[in-house]
């Protein structure tokens, strides 16, 4: 992944820090998003960086440890870019993991957010897997407990946002408002990671009780689809809310609306994603078939909207009955000749969660309908990279010398178009009463849970 490894060697300081960064080379701040614009002349994609506080700030890492597990686990897989040197190459990614997951350790201790989990398990959860660096595990411990801190126990649930401020709402009293949104349900996988390796079974009893209460305030239940298919989940299906308010003192519903989706009763895409591989992750680690079922409803419901949506005819060219999904299921098309506002990053959260779902079923004797899940992920991201992959590629080149110790050299395969992330048409937020509207471009969570996709299908043997 030579375009990953570029980013991380150009993103560490140098111009404008302080000499303490410098000799330290740990990053300030992280990547986000690449705009998607046409190229003119030879100005480049570039990734947009954010502060180091922002949530999404551990992808980027986690991206770089699943590749290093590849060089660990996979070797064969990452003949292409170790060149004639697997152990040094293998060293120099492994220098660059830690520095970019330097700054994650002192995340921990943060009670500001519920993103804690997105922050720190990408790149802790492996450093630690791979090596048994027990400093990550400490790290891991401390930030669950600090996600503890936010649970309102009258409500059963995580507090997700402090206060939810748009163009058209303020919602900033805590007292009276509990903001929860359908996200939380992936950094679950934190509370129970940390209950498994640490004594307190409070952890795991708090992801339960948050997990179920957003069964309650955040799924909403469909209509069973004409005719019941053999092989297909035939169940109760869910679209999902992306935000709820909920009372803090008695956790009765106060409203439900939306922040990134087209509509407070709309599917936002990425939103029915994170609830796919959030229930997913929660049942398999607790084996309680109400978490199951609702994956499977989540599911279901996801990969029929997607397959009777519009962009179902335009599948960049692929054979794939999947493509990389709209923003939002319910969003109004766009006029004649424009193209339709998608999010790649939904299609990739979304495989990793059918994925998960598939090795369920597969331990519950499930078989036809796990073999459904399954080929459905794999299909979602073979016609993802037929429409989203971005065509400018780059590549390692030799190098030798002073400059082999820098770093591993990289080029662009067409001088002069550079796009530094893997996937395009991503969107973050096209809500239009949000503070700020970015759609379509390359997203850092859309590559890393396609990264991890791959990583997932090697561990299985079948890559």
């Amino acid at each position: 992944m030579a375009k990953v490894w570029r980013v991380a060697f150009e993103s560490l300081p140098s111009a404008g820090a302080t000499p303490e960064e410098c000799a330290m080379k740990f990053p300030r701040v992280f990547p986000e998003y690449v705009p998607q614009v046409p190229q003119h002349g030879e100005k480049p994609s570039l990734y947009h960086l954010r502060e180091a506080d922002f949530w999404t700030c551990g992808f980027f890492p986690g991206t770089l440890y699943e590749l290093l597990e590849r060089t660990v686990r996979y070797p064969q897989s990452a003949v292409c870019f170790l060149g004639s040197s697997p152990q040094e190459r293998r060293d120099q990614l492994r220098a660059m993991c830690e520095k970019w997951s330097e700054p994650l350790h002192g995340m921990a201790s943060r009670t500001d957010t519920h993103d804690i989990g997105f922050i720190v398990m990408p790149a802790l959860r492996k450093d630690w897997e791979l090596f048994g660096n027990s400093r990550s595990l400490e790290s891991i411990v401390r930030a669950a407990n600090s996600l503890a801190t936010r649970y309102v126990a009258s409500a059963k649930a995580i507090r997700s946002w402090d206060l939810l401020i748009r163009k058209n709402e303020r919602i900033t009293d805590m007292n009276t408002n509990l903001i929860v949104i359908i996200d939380s349900l992936c950094n679950l996988d934190l509370l129970f990671y940390a209950a498994a390796h640490s004594s307190s079974r409070r952890l795991a009893e708090m992801a339960v009780a948050h997990a179920r209460t957003l069964i309650r305030t955040h799924l909403r239940p469909e209509p069973p689809l004409p005719q019941p298919t053999f092989g297909r989940y035939n169940g109760q299906l869910y679209s999902t809310n992306h935000v709820t308010c909920i009372d803090p003192k008695t956790g009765a519903i106060k409203r439900r609306m939306t922040a990134q989706g087209y509509g407070d009763g709309s599917t936002w895409a990425r939103g029915q994603a994170w609830a796919i591989l959030g229930y997913a992750q929660t049942y398999s680690w607790t084996g309680d078939m109400e978490f199951l079922n609702v994956a499977c409803g989540t599911a279901e419901y996801f990969l029929h909207r997607l397959k009777t949506h519009p962009v179902a005819r335009d599948r960049g060219g692929g054979k794939s009955q999947y493509t990389s999904p709209p923003w939002d299921f319910d969003a109004p098309s766009e006029s004649e000749g424009e193209e339709v506002v998608r999010d790649s990053s939904a299609a990739a959260i979304a495989a990793n969660g059918l994925l998960v779902l598939s090795q369920a079923l597969i331990a519950e004797g499930e078989k036809m309908l796990a073999a459904r899940f399954f080929d459905a992920a794999v299909d979602l991201i073979r016609g993802t990279l037929d429409y989203s992959l971005a065509r400018e590629t780059a590549r390692f080149h030799p190098v030798s010398g002073e400059e082999s110790k820098e770093g591993l050299a990289v080029e662009d395969l067409v001088q002069g178009k550079r796009f530094d992330a893997i996937l395009k048409h991503g969107t973050a937020n096209n809500n239009e009463n949000a503070k700020r509207r970015y759609a379509n471009h390359g997203l850092v969570y859309g590559d890393y849970y396609l990264v991890r996709f791959g990583n997932e299908l090697m561990r299985m043997g079948l890559v």
